[in-house]
């Protein structure tokens, strides 16, 4: 039987200093090199997943934005996209506005990604976020909305204190026409609410991956609320030890912590087992 692996990165893959270590790089890579089949369903964007991954030789497309992106990182091939169409932008912005969050866009113009935001209107957490990544090429700052819709755009974020976040989850949770995902940041105390078109999910990435590559079985890790669709589709389906109680109990089994290379550990001993 042919399986299809797919790890998620943050608090799954990656360690709480947003890499790989180099443990996982050893084990994994050795792996890799006798023709493991191991992928990778992420929140990240293309730039911000290649750049955690340093040193890990992945070559097969990954599931980027939550799902809203389906990507051939190797040779710079789109294999699905969804991207929310004109009204579903003002629509949902409208909304954001009500509750004064202003969110991060993520999505791309001809030539490159781009991180979107309006200038000026920076929360505690999204100054964090863009310090945190100054120099990047994708940092585009708008002065209108109009600029801050420019181009495809997959994603949403907001990220703030739980309180709002919360409170502007359970309106929009409701939105047919979208996928609203909330959770705690993985490497702080804040909240983020991840927003796609309703096709865009780790679930129906992975399963595009798996009829892809004409795989018989699909098996996943994970660690939060973004994997919970992705758990649902897949044949086996292991939580870190620092998952989410909830997404353990929806897990075949659970394995060691993030920071100890759980997954890594876990392909060593049963990856190549049969």
């Amino acid at each position: 039987m042919k399986t299809l692996y797919v790890s998620d990165l943050d608090g799954t893959l990656l360690t709480k200093n947003e890499c790989v270590s180099a443990y996982s790089i050893e084990h994994i890579n050795a792996l890799l090199a006798r023709g493991l089949p191991l992928t990778f369903a992420t929140a990240r964007s293309v730039h911000g997943a290649k750049g955690a991954l340093k040193g890990l030789n992945l070559q097969l497309p990954a599931v980027f934005y939550n799902g809203a992106l389906v990507y051939d990182f190797v040779h710079n091939k789109t294999l699905v996209f969804h991207c929310f169409d004109d009204t579903l932008k003002q629509d949902l912005f409208a909304v954001l506005e009500s509750f004064e969050i202003v969110p991060l866009v993520f999505g791309a113009v001809p030539d490159r990604e781009r991180v979107v935001w309006l200038e000026g209107r920076e929360s505690p957490g999204m100054q964090r976020y863009l310090a945190w990544r100054k120099g990047d090429s994708r940092l585009t700052a708008a002065h209108s909305v109009k600029e801050l819709f420019d181009g495809y755009i997959f994603t949403f974020k907001c990220v703030g204190p739980r309180e709002k976040m919360e409170r502007a989850w359970n309106v929009l949770k409701y939105d047919p026409r979208i996928i609203c995902i909330y959770h705690k940041e993985t490497y702080q105390e804040d909240y983020w609410i991840d927003i796609s078109v309703r096709n865009a999910t780790k679930a129906n990435g992975v399963r595009f991956l798996k009829e892809h590559f004409g795989c018989e079985k699909l098996v996943c890790f994970g660690d939060s609320s973004n994997d919970s669709d992705m758990f649902d589709v897949c044949d086996e389906k292991y939580a870190v030890m620092n998952a989410d109680s909830w997404l353990k109990e929806k897990a075949t089994g659970v394995i060691g912590y993030c920071e100890e290379d759980g997954v890594a550990k876990w392909l060593d001993e049963k990856a190549f087992s049969d």
